[in-house]
């Protein structure tokens, strides 16, 4: 049975839509108005396996945290939908990774109890970039935890982030979305010992 879903999550804010498959190949066709998150949610697809496809639009004249935040709440919920009951997933996953100086390590329960502790690390300066029309465009570091915080909230798991050494705020980022990717992955990942129960003591997540 394929584990897929579909939100759309409007607001005056926000117009978001995604399509997710947890046993995809990795490819992300999402559009997406800010270049470094567009990177980071293709880091995310590509290292998780997961396809996802949509679009995003904000009140970007405002700033960039309504529209990372709702993302985060968006894809939460999109995972919580095609997850289902979890009967039959490992539930939970760890996953430590290095990148160049930055070494990054993410763990995660499917546990239905959001709960997310962000320690990236971070100097909270914007990252600088250039637009494909040459103008100057950045990103707010300051929303990295936000759409995090999102994310737990709209799947109700438990979520640590943790850089555990690093300098560079790009490589933490972008390592912390792959170690979460990894983790993730790892925990929405069919146990075939489990015959699909759910895994809880309590019989329910």
């Amino acid at each position: 049975m394929a584990r897929t879903a579909t939100i759309e999550r409007n607001t005056k804010e926000t117009q978001i839509k995604l399509t997710l498959n947890l046993d995809g190949t990795g490819k992300c066709t999402v559009k997406n108005p800010v270049g470094f998150f567009e990177h980071m949610l293709n880091s995310f697809c590509k290292h998780g396996m997961f396809d996802l496809d949509g679009e995003l639009k904000g009140d970007l004249e405002v700033d960039q945290h309504h529209l990372i935040e709702d993302t985060g709440i968006a894809l939460g919920t999109v995972f919580a939908k095609a997850l289902g009951d979890c009967a039959g997933i490992f539930r939970s996953g760890c996953f430590t990774y290095p990148m160049d100086e930055s070494l990054l390590q993410a763990a995660v329960d499917f546990g239905g109890r959001p709960y997310c502790v962000c320690n990236a690390q971070l100097t909270g300066i914007p990252l600088v970039s250039v637009n494909a029309d040459g103008k100057q465009a950045s990103f707010q570091t300051d929303c990295f935890e936000d759409f995090w915080q999102g994310f737990v909230n709209g799947a109700r798991c438990n979520l640590h982030l943790d850089t555990i050494r690093g300098r560079s705020d790009h490589h933490k980022m972008e390592g912390l979305f792959k170690a979460a990717a990894r983790a993730i992955r790892a925990a929405v990942e069919i146990d075939p010992r489990r015959n699909g129960e759910i895994p809880s003591t309590k019989g329910c997540i």
